[in-house]
């Protein structure tokens, strides 16, 4: 699945500060990532505050945003929860026009077993009119998938990679070791993405590209100091962007760019405290 190589970005979506969703600034995000080099967008996700979203804006979104992409970059969708068949009900109530593929999350909270997870993802992908991509990320769902899983559910023909974000490169090298070989490994951590590239992965989902789509176009395709260069000029800023809750901090960088009007985000997530803005501000490349 070439689409889903080298930089995806996992989009924010904006708000107003009446917490409605800025079109305008959605708009220019986009304009913003495609014309920095991103290769996809990913739309909907954690990062897009899916969770708060509901299923009207979610749709509006998801078809704002074809308009706005106009066939540039594919787009990846976020699909995911913790209910096999309430989440097939909704692949199939969407519209997957202009869609390539769908990330969707192991189901979170009530903790399935490996087996459980193996079974959840066949169901979705044998429901899915596009490919799918799985996504581990144990900080969240409190489960995490093993290189077993992976490996069992890669030899789907609808599933085409993962994001891993376990932060466990020992596991990621197991995947990579026994893949197929059109099967992606994907980063879900930004600064991991160099040593996942160097063990035979595919690219990165990314929090950091909205607002720094170059700085990872160099660092997947640059020559090796460029890359590096890239990769450590990183460092500072990823740390500020989780330490009040994703995507507070990117909507905040965001905001110093000028690319969104608002950093608005929605409760239970409180906009940037002073503090953080300042420290994200001082930390802008210059």
């Amino acid at each position: 699945m070439n689409a889903f190589k080298g930089t995806g970005v996992a989009l924010v979506t904006p708000f107003l500060e009446d917490q409605q969703v800025d079109y305008p600034s959605l708009e220019r995000l986009i304009n913003h990532v495609i014309a920095g080099g991103v290769d996809y967008l990913v739309l909907l996700g954690t990062t897009g505050e899916s969770a708060t979203l509901t299923s009207s804006e979610k749709a509006q979104v998801l078809k704002a945003s074809v308009e706005y992409n106009k066939g540039r970059v594919p787009l990846m969708l976020g699909l995911g929860g913790n209910a096999t068949q309430k989440l097939i009900d909704e692949i199939e109530q969407t519209d997957f026009y202009g869609v390539a593929g769908i990330l969707s999350v192991s189901p979170y909270y009530n903790k399935p077993t490996q087996e459980g997870i193996i079974a959840h993802y066949r169901a979705l992908a044998d429901a899915s009119p596009v490919p799918l991509v799985l996504y581990n990320i144990p900080g969240r769902t409190m489960s995490n998938m093993t290189a077993t899983t992976t490996l069992a559910l890669s030899h789907h023909p609808n599933i085409v990679g993962i994001k891993e974000a376990s932060g466990n490169l020992e596991q990621c090298m197991q995947i990579t070791a026994s893949m197929p070989k059109d099967f992606l490994l994907l980063s879900g951590d930004d600064l991991l993405t160099k040593p996942i590239l160097s063990i035979g992965g595919s690219g990165v989902i990314s929090v950091l590209a909205n607002a720094l789509p170059a700085t990872f176009k160099t660092m997947i395709e640059g020559d090796s100091k460029a890359s590096l260069e890239a990769a450590y000029s990183l460092l500072e800023l990823n740390n500020l962007m989780y330490l009040e809750g994703n995507p507070v901090g990117i909507k905040n960088l965001l905001l110093h760019q000028g690319i969104i009007t608002s950093d608005q985000v929605r409760l239970p997530l409180l906009r940037a405290s002073e503090e953080l803005s300042q420290k994200i501000h001082q930390a802008l490349p210059r």
